[in-house]
């Protein structure tokens, strides 16, 4: 083909060697769906989790739902810091942790312990799952609705759902440790059907509860605690390491002691705001008096 004489040679070679523009897709970037793509690992996490306890793999089972919990602490938290937050992402999330937190976490009980009561040893793993179904709910509606006093920014409704699998699991974290040990005793304590029921059944009514749980979302610590909370902190995770079942065992009971000082502060705050704002109106009250006179 002959080259146009008018284009001059300069411009041919640019037109040549000029880089072709690669074609623009539609979608989401992939910073967006990395948070979708943590809360399908922790989905298959829980499901996993299942799997090994069927094969009565409960050690195996218990680390399971603790990634998935791992996991649904850092998704949400890694939408808002890519701005990648949507409805979507927001429902896949809730539905992902029902079946980690609510399914998965009475399945592996059930088998631990309460399958020994046939269908009576089913009616707390139901409740529990039924009770996280409904916290999981209402944390929906809530996202809906309007925002509440500032004060209770920092507090959630009821124990949140990893917490409460982290709960609901202190029987099969307690009787790994023993069985570690070889404390017979201590297994069979903690393979008793009725305490299993017990915990299932305690943590299913805080789940729905409206006990105010602090959050930690925007918690501050006084300077002079810290230290203390970083040795504590480097403590904790050495344990972990060393001896992770009693390790989360005594997580679990740290988390049960720390419900009345979250109540007390919530109580606290909530004072304080109500004194402030009648101080407010009182003082709105005499200006407006000042003002007729």
């Amino acid at each position: 083909m002959t080259p146009d004489p008018r284009v001059s040679p300069i411009r041919r070679l640019q037109s040549r060697f000029r880089p072709r523009q690669r074609p623009r897709f539609k979608g989401p970037s992939f910073n967006r769906m990395v948070p979708n793509l943590l809360t399908m690992l922790g989905l298959c996490a829980g499901l996993t989790a299942m799997r090994f306890a069927l094969e009565g793999r409960f050690g195996a089972a218990a680390v399971g739902i603790v990634v998935a919990g791992a996991i649904d602490g850092l998704d949400g938290r890694l939408a808002r810091l890519l701005k990648a937050v949507s409805r979507f992402g927001a429902e896949f999330d809730s539905l992902a942790d029902f079946l980690c937190f609510g399914v998965a976490t009475a399945f592996i009980i059930y088998l631990w312990s309460l399958q020994r009561l046939g269908a009576f040893g089913f009616t707390p793993c139901l409740m529990f799952a039924v009770c996280m179904a409904l916290r999981l709910a209402r944390f929906n509606a809530a996202l809906d609705s309007a925002p509440g006093p500032a004060y209770a920014y920092n507090f959630f409704t009821g124990v949140p759902a990893p917490a409460g699998a982290g709960l609901a699991l202190f029987p099969l974290f307690l009787g790994l440790e023993a069985r570690q040990f070889g404390w017979t005793w201590l297994l069979n304590a903690a393979q008793f059907p009725l305490f299993c029921a017990v915990v299932l059944v305690g943590t299913a009514l805080l789940l729905v509860s409206t006990l105010p749980v602090w959050s930690f979302k925007n918690f501050k610590v006084p300077a002079e605690y810290v230290l203390p909370m970083l040795l504590g902190t480097g403590v904790f995770a050495a344990v972990l390491v060393a001896d992770p079942w009693a390790a989360l065992a005594a997580a679990g009971l740290l988390y049960v002691a720390m419900l009345p000082l979250s109540l007390r502060s919530f109580r606290r705050l909530k004072h304080e705001a109500e004194a402030m704002r009648h101080d407010s109106s009182h003082e709105g009250t005499l200006q407006l008096s000042d003002g007729d006179t």
